[in-house]
């Protein structure tokens, strides 16, 4: 190798010599050339190919070319998305980081483009590797975070925080590996946790799984920590796909496991055991008084699992779930028809429906009521492959629940203990402090109805497609069934009838029975948060204000104009009006299912786009509009005539502008919309003179609070939670400093400070605006300051506001969690340093030294 420190020239010279070769000269400077005209002339994929061929022939050019070539492969690698060419734009980012392989922004570029197409673990790794080439790289910073949150979910932290489950486990597999289990199967390893109790407790052989393959290189990477990777093999794949003697070299004496949802049954566990009795496991022990040595039996932990549940009134889960209004706005819902969200369960599985989503019922804001006591709905024995292979034939099981509380029924609770063996057992119960949730089955099918005590619900319980199913489908009162998935409406139950008049109300009920048998079975779906979204009055009442007084203020300023220049309109009969000139234009580009293009509509003399996409939604507007006496023609679909979403803000035809534009400002989840400042930009220039977007501002609000909750929902804190297991370190690499889908209304937490102004958000002023801004806030209480939850008040003019923080908002709120919690005295002045970037919330904050008030 020549000594090139001491002869760097003798060295450049060679290079130089080693490179004279006019021909190639010749090529790289005519592509070069070439490159530059197609991109000038935006010839974009030809221009990619001729760098390429300039970059690997002269690589000298790489400082000179990078941000051209940049530029080019993103603009080459959108038109190829576009058109759907999938396989050729990541063949031209992988060309491309053969010649950049640490450059961070094709890295990220790269990231971006597998989460938008669901590649999540392999988007994770573009991220990552931006981060550590440059680790104050904003957009890869916060692509990260975004994608932690899909593949690290925050359960991980609250199980490994739970220091009872943990220390539950590890007795059980102690306890099986002492009694001559000596080989054993972790599926589902996750962090690795459990295969390392069992090499903690002597097992002779660990074998451990894992699909993600974020979840796989985390496990590797702990295990090694923990100086087990000699003894722990690792496989990345799902069990089902295992098989002896190529991936394990024979079968195993326990297998552990823990891969259950709040639904017992939603992550695969009965078929992954029914494969590893098949395929993986020692034979079962045959019975309690055969003699045979444990190690030439198989066993499972957890052995078994018992399965309860509860009806219950819940008003949160009921405005998620059903369409609990008349109107919505100005406009009557009458002719909407069957509204659902897409969690519903019947003994007839549906391809596009959950059986059942997940709450904490400790934490539901307003609570909820107990309608039953808690009853068994199932016992399962994962020891008996028997029992596992005839679950989903099981028959339907009838259960009679004495209904204890008055109520309307609105959901089924269903929780579980696992038993891990014969002593110890783990509960996901509503009452424990756990890190589980509660599986829960809203009724969609009893509207309104009312149980009231000495009732008796009919609960049917099935496990079709392995999947746990509980439906309620009657109420018995006095002697008569009443069934519920007949009783599409039940307006009496709304207003309880008197002991006196029961007669009179069952007769009532029994009506039902009388209804149309064949009756549509045809319904509209729409997301829990949109079903939500439609219950929000006050939100929907507050637009509706703010629209008419826009629309009366731009129809006075036309009638001026019109009557200064001595023409005549119609603007007498504006729902007759033909006159395209006397229209007002109002485009609606809110995510999802909206009604406020339809409410802008019913104004009169406005012609309304909405951008709801789906079919079935589409006709329920057109219902809605029909029904509301609105012209037909006064309501369009603006992605209808959109060939791709992203040209979405444009005018609504050559020589009109827009008079309200409505941008969809804050996800469900707490945050703000990327990019709602770009947005919100281009609709300012589409705007006609005395137009407005809805909203004009949004002010940022939050609160100093002490939280223990969000500390264990946001990192593992130490290794006294993991049994002493080195796991915090790699784990915690997945913290995201935002938590979202907070109800801060129940959170457990100390407040130590009031509520404070943090940010301002100018939709119609840009010169408004700042990326950065330091408030003081006093410390009202004593206490560590770990988080500071954020919610918005959101002003559509001058006087019309909306908060995301009252009781019915369709909103969650978000928080920003401290990576050092700060201690403070009542009366301590905290600086926080609050910044946007790109519509990304960050805080930092401080004790301020030099007491004063709040500044801007």
């Amino acid at each position: 190798m020549p000594n090139t420190s001491a002869r760097p020239k003798h060295g450049r010279r060679t290079r130089r010599r080693r490179r004279e070769d006019p021909a190639r000269n010749e090529l790289v400077s005519s592509s070069l050339e070439s490159a530059q005209q197609c991109l000038f002339s935006q010839d974009y994929g030809t221009a990619f190919v001729h760098y390429l061929l300039v970059l690997n022939l002269a690589p000298e050019f790489k400082d000179f070319a990078t941000e051209s070539f940049r530029f080019t492969l993103f603009k080459w690698a959108e038109e190829l998305d576009s058109v759907g060419r999938i396989q050729d734009l990541f063949n031209c980012y992988e060309q491309a980081l053969e010649l950049f392989p640490t450059d961070e922004v094709i890295l990220n570029n790269m990231g971006e483009h597998l989460f938008r197409m669901g590649f999540r673990d392999e988007a994770a790794g573009y991220f990552h590797k931006a981060l550590k080439r440059r680790p104050d790289y904003p957009e890869a910073r916060e692509n990260f975070y975004r994608v932690a949150n899909w593949l690290v979910e925050r359960w991980h932290f609250l199980m490994l925080n739970d220091h009872g489950r943990n220390r539950k486990y590890q007795q059980a597999i102690q306890k099986a590996v002492q009694s001559g289990c000596n080989t054993v199967l972790d599926i589902g390893t996750g962090t690795g946790i459990l295969g390392m109790c069992a090499k903690q407790a002597g097992a002779a052989e660990v074998y451990a799984c894992e699909l993600s393959k974020t979840m796989y290189e985390l496990a590797c990477e702990v295990v090694a920590a923990n100086g087990m990777d000699s003894s722990i093999k690792i496989l990345h794949m799902k069990s089902l796909e295992m098989e002896v003697p190529r991936d394990i070299p024979h079968r195993v004496s326990l297998v552990v496991t823990e891969t259950v949802d709040a639904g017992l049954f939603g992550e695969g566990i009965i078929e992954s055991l029914i494969h590893a009795w098949h395929h993986l496991l020692l034979p079962p022990q045959r019975g309690e008084n055969e003699f045979s040595e444990q190690s030439a039996t198989g066993r499972v932990i957890p052995a078994g699992a018992t399965v309860f549940g509860m009806a219950l009134e819940c008003v949160e889960i009921r405005r998620h779930h059903r369409l609990c209004v008349s109107e919505v706005g100005s406009l009557s819902m009458a002719a909407a028809g069957e509204l659902r969200s897409p969690v519903s369960c019947s003994s007839e599985p549906h391809d596009s429906m959950e059986p059942y989503t997940t709450e904490r019922l400790s934490r539901l804001p307003g609570g909820y009521k107990p309608l039953t006591e808690p009853f068994t709905a199932l016992s399962i024995d994962f020891n008996n492959v028997q029992e596992l292979e005839g679950l989903s034939s099981r028959e339907v099981q009838q259960v009679r629940l004495p209904v204890t509380q008055e109520g309307k029924l609105d959901a089924l609770a269903v929780w579980f203990q696992l038993h891990l063996d014969e002593e110890s057992s783990i509960s996901t119960g509503p009452q424990e402090d756990t890190c589980w949730e509660q599986a829960i089955y809203p009724v969609h099918n009893a509207k309104g109805f009312v149980l009231k005590p000495q009732d008796e619900l009919i609960v049917e319980v099935s496990c079709l497609d392995a999947y746990l199913r509980l439906c309620s489908v009657a109420v018995v009162r006095d002697g008569h069934e009443i069934r519920l998935d007949k009783c599409q409406d039940l307006h009496y139950s709304e207003n309880p009838i008197s002991h006196a008049n029961q007669e009179a109300e069952l007769c009532s009920a029994l009506a039902c029975l009388q209804t149309d048998q064949n009756q549509t079975k045809d319904f509209c779906m729409v997301e829990c948060s949109e079903m939500a979204l439609l219950n929000n009055q006050d939100y929907h009442q507050s637009f509706c204000r703010a629209l008419v007084k826009l629309i009366s203020q731009l129809k006075l300023k036309c009638q001026n104009r019109e009557q200064g220049a001595g023409v005549g309109s119609d603007l007498a009969d504006p729902v007759n009006s033909t006159d395209r000139s006397d229209l007002l234009y109002v485009l609606d580009v809110s995510e999802g299912f909206s009604l406020l293009s339809l409410i802008a509509a019913s104004q009169g003399q406005v012609k309304a786009y909405s951008s709801v996409e789906k079919n079935k939604q589409q006709e329920v507007l057109k219902r809605l509009a029909h029904s509301n006496n609105i012209p037909e023609q006064h309501l369009e679909f603006w992605l209808n005539y959109m060939d791709d979403e992203q040209g979405m803000l444009q005018r609504p035809s050559r020589e009109e502008l827009w008079s309200a534009i409505i941008l969809d400002c804050i996800e469900t989840c707490g945050l703000i919309r990327q990019k709602l400042m770009e947005k919100a930009s281009l609709a300012r220039c589409l705007l006609e003179e005395g137009g407005r977007i809805f909203p004009e501002r949004i002010v940022v609000y939050g609160k100093l609070v002490e939280s223990n909750t969000l500390l264990l929902e946001s990192a593992v804190q130490g290794q006294e939670p993991t049994l002493g297991f080195n796991i915090a370190p790699f784990i915690n690499q997945f913290t995201v400093p935002v938590h979202v889908f907070l109800d801060f209304s129940t959170l457990d937490c100390n407040h130590l400070s009031e509520s404070v102004e943090l940010f301002v958000l100018d939709l119609m002023d840009t010169n408004a605006n700042y990326s950065n801004r330091e408030v003081k806030v006093q410390a009202t209480s004593a206490g560590r300051i770990t988080a500071i939850p954020f919610w918005y008040h959101i002003y559509l003019d001058q006087e019309i506001s909306v908060s995301t923080l009252s009781q019915n908002s369709h909103w969650k709120q978000a928080a920003i969690v401290l990576q050092q919690p700060l201690e403070v005295q009542a009366g301590d002045w905290v600086r926080l340093a609050v910044k946007i970037h790109k519509s990304t919330i960050s805080i930092s904050a401080y004790v301020d030294c030099v007491p004063g008030p709040m500044e801007y």
